[in-house]
């Protein structure tokens, strides 16, 4: 049995950790804002902090459209596989590479969009992309057909190690699509 004086006494910090700690899933920001009865705004600030403070130890904090989660450092992948005796991290092709580089660049995006740009069809590797749960369809366009848009998900920034899809390094793909002929393509 918890004891609430106790409870109390432990900082905000302390309480959002242990609320991440035990998410099943990414959690959106509102939704701890209740558990602590913190506004969303302090509910950042506390989790800027609790960032700070696993910046040196084994956790680190994802964010992802609003959602946090708490994950292992990804320098620790390697330790990690191998004290669960989990075979290698699962390899993407240079083909799916390229698709998940433009849907996490331009997101939200079509697929014929990611053919324009690859000049190539890429029906297999997106449903490749959407089986392993780095991809998801994310809405439709209001064109003809309404194609369906396809943005990256948070097990893509747990693949790669990223805390936010601001972590990203800077591109300006307008300037690769230029130099391909293509400075048209993100427009349709």
């Amino acid at each position: 049995m918890s004891n609430p004086e106790k409870t109390a006494d432990l900082s905000l910090t302390a309480k959002l950790e242990s609320l991440l700690f035990v998410a099943s899933e990414p959690t959106p920001l509102a939704q701890l804002g209740v558990a602590l009865g913190l506004t969303t705004e302090k509910v950042e600030k506390v989790l800027t902090e609790l960032t700070e403070t696993l910046s040196t130890r084994g956790l680190r904090i994802q964010t992802h459209r609003g959602r946090v989660l708490l994950t292992t450092a990804p320098e620790l992948a390697p330790l990690i596989e191998e004290f669960l005796n989990l075979d290698a991290t699962t390899r993407l092709s240079p083909a799916a590479l390229e698709a998940l580089s433009i849907i996490a660049y331009q997101q939200p995006v079509t697929r014929p969009q990611v053919d324009a740009i690859r000049g190539v069809n890429s029906d297999g590797v997106m449903r490749s992309l959407l089986s392993k749960g780095l991809i998801q369809e994310s809405g439709r366009t209001e064109g003809p057909g309404r194609p369906i848009l396809y943005s990256s998900t948070p097990e893509f920034l747990q693949h790669f190690g990223l805390p936010s899809l601001s972590a990203l390094p800077e591109i300006d793909i307008s300037d690769i699509l230029a130099e391909n002929g293509n400075q048209e393509v993100l427009k349709g």
